[in-house]
């Protein structure tokens, strides 16, 4: 029988063979949301519906093609099972406006490896991708790992995209017009999945951080752009051409500063990297913004206006969204971030300001993933897009 065939007939709707196969994806789905936190057969029973021989018999096959591991407990429901090393390797890669971050992790979630490398903010996507695939080839050495062993790499971006084509962007202006899906493919040999940074930010603060347990979570990324990933009822939502959670460009001033983009008074314009070096500009010439954090903790009170004004800038935009996406919590993430409540607490100064009067207050937190939101986002993409059924 030809093998089209074969495949038609032992997963043709509604036969056994289908039965399997759709309680088996139960069992991984389960185990995927777990992550590196294992579960008893009873869990899996329990949570997935299935009966106490049905889990068993899954958990035996999935065993045996290496796609889970267990661990004996007491009596046969007690034993623990979690995704096994054998079901293969994910890369997370996290482009910047000066760096670049690489991640490989088993399909469980757990990182083995990760590396973050400057990079010029004018490199090109050549010397970008290169630079990326060196990194990747030096931490499978270093795990021994094969390059056939990655089943999927998820790889960010800080602008715009439209069907994995970057759009304009000021933040990285080598990479404007290519087609990065298929460029990321040719230099790691991989299938490789594209997505805006802070769209993998929110993905990874809903599945592992702060968002979890909210259907509706808006991630804020405050760096050299601003620009949000929205989760909502609990999937990412990127609009309809891929561009959706622009909100640094919303306009809070028509006669205000001249943003990159071309238009007065956004968001980005007040609130980004930028604009707060630029402020102290003359105070601190060479300053990082994190030295300008660190002046502000130390009571430096021009310092203290520049997060001040920023975050009442950044509450002002947060009210807009809020009004229209009523989010259970926004999380904020970037190098801004670093500021922690010198930033926080004018920004919800700003959100109260703004919202509409009677709206529950919407909780405004420090992203709990740190910088590494955006590549734990990007490994989490690549997981997902994972399928774990053996062959």
């Amino acid at each position: 029988m030809p093998r089209a065939s074969q495949e038609q007939t032992r997963t043709a709707p509604g036969s056994a063979a289908a039965l399997r196969v759709a309680n088996q994806r139960r069992v991984l789905s389960l185990l995927l949301g777990r992550g590196t936190e294992a579960a008893t057969q009873a869990d899996i029973a329990r949570e997935t519906g299935l009966a106490a021989g049905t889990v068993s018999t899954i958990v035996r096959e999935l065993a045996a093609a290496d796609v889970v591991s267990t661990v004996a407990g007491s009596g046969r429901r007690g034993t623990s099972v979690r995704l096994a090393r054998g079901a293969g390797l994910v890369a997370g890669v996290d482009f910047g406006h000066g760096h670049v971050a690489v991640a490989v992790a088993e399909m469980s979630g757990e990182v083995l490896a990760e590396d973050r490398r400057p990079l010029p903010p004018s490199h090109d996507h050549e010397h970008g991708l290169a630079i990326a695939r060196e990194m990747l080839d030096a931490q499978l050495d270093r795990l021994g790992a094969a390059h056939d062993a990655l089943r999927n790499i998820g790889m960010g971006l800080p602008a715009p995209l439209s069907d994995s084509v970057v759009m304009s962007s000021a933040i990285l202006p080598g990479w404007v017009g290519v087609n990065a899906r298929d460029e990321a493919a040719e230099a790691f040999g991989t299938a490789v999945l594209i997505e805006n940074d802070a769209n993998l930010g929110a993905l990874a603060e809903h599945r592992h951080g702060h968002g979890r347990g909210h259907a509706n979570v808006v991630f804020v990324k405050v760096s050299s752009g601003v620009g949000a990933g929205l989760i909502l009822d609990g999937k990412l939502f990127r609009g309809t051409s891929g561009t959706s959670g622009e909100v640094g460009h919303l306009t809070l001033d028509e006669q205000g500063p001249l943003c990159r983009c071309g238009s007065r008074g956004c968001l980005e314009a007040y609130a980004a990297t930028g604009t707060a070096l630029a402020m102290m500009g003359e105070q601190m010439p060479e300053a990082r913004i994190d030295d300008v954090i660190a002046a502000a903790q130390q009571g430096n009170v021009s310092a203290l206006r520049v997060f001040e004004d920023a975050g009442l800038h950044l509450g002002w935009g947060l009210a807009m969204v809020t009004n229209l996406l009523n989010p259970g919590v926004i999380l904020v993430g970037g190098d801004m971030s670093h500021a922690g409540e010198l930033l926080l607490e004018s920004a919800r100064i700003g959100l109260r300001r703004h919202v509409l009067a009677g709206t529950t207050t919407t909780p405004v937190l420090v992203a709990a993933l740190g910088d590494r939101a955006s590549m734990i986002g990007a490994l989490v993409l690549a997981i997902e897009a994972t399928d774990l059924l053996p062959a």
